[in-house]
């Protein structure tokens, strides 16, 4: 073969190269290796703490709700995480092409499905409404028997400075608080609807007898207004803090994206340079001589065999 005619096919190497040829291969590599690695070990921390939550949960829970239980979304994030994150830790180190896709199209089909979740949620604002109440008050009927949701509730209820799910006669759902019931807590809501003492001592009886009348006599005695409306109003109120947590959500998982995309990209160059190498050294009848073998082409199987 002519000179010339190897530096036409030099030449055609060059324009099969794509776009990322200007991405350090090893950069690439190192950095897929560092997000994988960290999201694997958050994934492995999540699902441990998701799997001794619900090991306690499990002595003393009675509602058969998972959309109420912490701890089993714990467990499926935690899930989701560890083995998607493990699948880009193995494909970045052994350059598998067909595990970098897998790990390239699950986070982009996560990233995808957040984002469709988010605004149908925004578009059909009153059905998720409807969801997220019928599923507290779910949870109201076993307030006291499940630790979890009587946590959350009662956090959400000082927090918010509300009552119930869409109003504080929700708790008419309770056992221990309906009107029927025996007993002090009849007719009543918890305390923690109820404003907070100046002396700071919590009056667990301020509740007391107030189901049976009607809001405008209630005002300075609970909170009136359902949690459901007062998150959704806080969220529209602090709309920053909203998109800032969202991006710290989404982007990750973006730069995930976009980093494998690259790497795949750069190694299918890197492949297409050594088979086309070695066709120019088929053609010119000259031989490889294996000794000539980088130690780094040796660990990184996709890499050219020469230097």
């Amino acid at each position: 073969m002519s000179t010339y005619d190897q530096l036409t096919n030099a030449s055609n190497m060059s324009d099969d190269v794509r776009y990322c040829a200007t991405c350090s291969y090893f950069f690439l590599k190192f950095t897929l290796i560092a997000y994988a690695t960290v999201f694997w070990l958050i994934g492995g921390f999540i699902l441990a703490i998701g799997i001794y939550a619900e090991v306690e949960r499990q002595n003393y829970k009675t509602l058969e709700g998972i959309f109420l239980a912490p701890a089993i979304l714990l467990i499926v994030l935690g899930l989701m995480m560890f083995f998607v994150s493990f699948v880009g830790v193995l494909a970045s180190l052994r350059d598998n092409l067909v595990l970098l896709k897998v790990f390239l199209y699950t986070l982009g089909v996560c990233l995808i499905l957040e984002l469709l979740g988010g605004l149908l949620a925004l578009g059909f604002r009153n059905q998720t409404v409807d969801l997220l109440n019928k599923n507290v008050r779910k949870g109201m009927v076993n307030y006291y028997d499940d630790l979890d949701f009587k946590n959350i509730m009662d956090f959400v209820q000082k927090k918010f400075q509300c009552c119930g799910g869409l109003e504080y006669k929700d708790w008419e759902v309770n056992m221990y608080h309906n009107c029927t019931a025996p007993g002090p807590l009849a007719c009543g809501v918890p305390y923690t609807c109820c404003p907070r003492n100046p002396s700071g001592v919590a009056n667990t009886m301020c509740g007391y007898k107030v189901l049976n009348k009607e809001r405008l006599e209630l005002t300075d005695i609970i909170y009136v207004r359902g949690c459901t409306d007062a998150v959704f109003i806080w969220l529209m109120d602090n709309y920053k803090i909203m998109a800032v947590l969202l991006l710290s959500i989404l982007l990750p998982q973006f730069f995930g994206v976009v980093v494998t995309w690259l790497y795949i990209t750069r190694i299918e160059d890197a492949i297409l340079e050594y088979e086309n190498y070695q066709d120019s050294l088929l053609n010119s009848g000259e031989q490889r001589n294996p000794k000539n073998q980088s130690k780094m082409a040796k660990c990184c199987k996709c890499m050219p065999l020469f230097d």
